[in-house]
């Protein structure tokens, strides 16, 4: 079986959730105690998710957890919107963190596609294998109106 700290789904949204934390560490206390402390639990919920239902006996358990942490990565993307709206990331960062999402959502969906569907105890991790479980436009997403 692939080690949690082998799938490449879950360095992917550990990458998001360090990167977020980096960013919003400079932020004033304000920023901070408002947006950044939701934009920081999300963005850690999505590899926390992805770790909680790796833990998990059954295969619809941990695809539940993984939905999860879908649902967070889109509400840290909501995040993302608002801070750029609002002047509290740079667009060096943005396109970044953009580009974090835009992998972790082709891994995730690939991911959550093949939990239980394999004759091994191995989980199988390619996005190229797999259509996309739903079509995630990080252009629609993250445009600002």
């Amino acid at each position: 079986m692939i080690r949690l700290i082998d799938l490449e789904v879950y360095k992917a949204a550990m990458e998001i959730g360090d990167k977020v934390w980096e960013i919003v560490e400079m932020w004033d206390f304000f920023n901070k105690d408002t947006l950044g402390k939701q934009f920081v639990k999300a963005a850690d919920s999505i590899a926390l998710n992805i770790a909680e239902g790796y833990g998990r006996f059954f295969y619809k358990e941990n695809k539940n957890f993984n939905y999860y942490s879908r649902g967070s990565a889109f509400e840290s993307t909501s995040c993302l919107k608002k801070a750029l709206k609002r002047k509290l990331i740079t667009e060096e960062d943005n396109l970044l963190l953009r580009q974090f999402f835009e992998r972790y959502f082709k891994l995730m969906n690939g991911y959550i596609k093949s939990i239980g569907t394999q004759n091994t105890n191995e989980l199988h991790e390619d996005p190229e294998d797999y259509q996309r479980e739903i079509n995630v436009d990080l252009d629609d997403l993250l445009t600002i109106d």
